[in-house]
């Protein structure tokens, strides 16, 4: 059976690595719009329509998989900083509090014709963090420009104090999620291929 990831994300694509599912990258090129308020529909949108033109460039049939990460704290959406300031004023802002990632996931099965999208969310406190610890964070964090606030399988596990929830939905994709959904799509682990 074909899965494809619709993600560019190499801690996504690490976390299918893991456990070993084989699957095949194909990058969405859609924008990442919505007009969605709520966080978790936003992250849910986003993902469908990554899926959605994904599933434009497939001939045949797979199982696609995308998805969307936000942290979301005090009303605000934190996605990819753009700047090394907009980075460290995320990092600042979330300090000393309790900040969420949401992440939303489209299952987008063209062998039966169905479609799940579902999110989950994941807690994260974090320390108090000086201005001296930020600064070393944004100019020492490799990777501060691919992850949504910042970067938790990274750097940025020196602030995180405890997390709580499913701990793979902060990093991206949660492979438990994702085959509760399957099977409930019908699918067992047997119908997949594995390394």
């Amino acid at each position: 059976m074909k899965v494809v990831l619709a993600s560019s994300s190499k801690q996504r694509q690490e976390i299918l690595n893991m456990i070993g599912l084989k699957y095949e990258v194909i990058v969405s090129d859609e924008k990442e719009n919505s007009k969605e308020i709520k966080p978790h529909k936003y992250v849910e949108e986003l993902s469908f329509n990554k899926a959605k033109a994904v599933a434009k460039k497939i001939n045949g049939k797979a199982i696609i998989i995308a998805a969307d990460t936000i942290i979301y704290f005090n009303s605000k959406k934190y996605e990819k900083p753009k700047t090394k300031e907009e980075a460290y004023n995320n990092l600042k802002e979330l300090s000393k509090n309790k900040n969420t990632a949401y992440t939303g996931v489209t299952i987008m099965d063209l062998y039966q014709n169905k479609t799940v999208t579902f999110f989950s969310k994941v807690d994260v406190h974090f320390k108090n963090i000086t201005d001296d610890e930020i600064t070393w964070y944004i100019n020492n964090e490799s990777k501060i420009f691919t992850c949504c606030g910042y970067v938790p399988l990274g750097k940025a596990s020196i602030f995180i104090d405890k997390i709580e929830g499913d701990y793979y939905t902060l990093l991206g994709i949660s492979p438990s999620i994702i085959f509760e959904k399957m099977k409930e799509l019908g699918y067992s682990l047997n119908d997949f291929d594995w390394l």
